[in-house]
């Protein structure tokens, strides 16, 4: 070996974890998901609400909760399925609608007893995935909170 070339090492260099192409497909798949939920909140769920869709007044009429507490609930799924849409916003959304869900499978529960009674249960989960993944997000968010304040 000469002196102007360096012994060959065994080491190779180890990409980082964010560019390994599973992570990429994580990222891809988990942004997929996102937005398969937001645009489920925004028209399947909220919309039916928000434009006093028969089957969604009859029932809130059952409820007892009329068309004040349809506009509510709809305009809080649609405010979380546009959220979920925001990366800054991403992670505070889906624990939002977990917590929103949480009172739906309550109401399913106790009043409804009808045949969906584990659909915000089922929900909750891919939430709670989203939630866990983007809670850096959630930190930056406060940051820039904190630094406005």
């Amino acid at each position: 070996m000469s002196e102007t070339t360096a012994p060959l090492t065994s080491v190779t260099p180890v990409a980082p974890a964010s560019g390994t192409p599973r992570a990429r497909r994580a990222r891809i798949s988990l942004t997929a998901l996102q937005v398969v939920l937001g645009l489920f909140y925004a028209i399947a769920s909220a919309l039916p609400k928000l434009i006093a869709h028969p089957s969604a007044v009859e029932g809130f009429d059952k409820l007892g909760w009329g068309h004040t507490g349809m506009y509510i609930i709809g305009a809080l799924e649609l405010a979380g399925g546009l959220a979920l849409l925001v990366p800054l916003l991403d992670s505070v959304a889906a624990v939002a609608l977990s917590a929103l869900m949480v009172g739906a499978f309550i109401v399913n529960v106790t009043v409804i007893h009808g045949p969906y009674v584990a659909t915000p249960l089922i929900l909750i989960l891919p939430l709670a995935l989203i939630a866990w993944a983007r809670r850096s997000h959630t930190t930056e968010l406060l940051r820039l909170v904190r630094r406005r304040a």
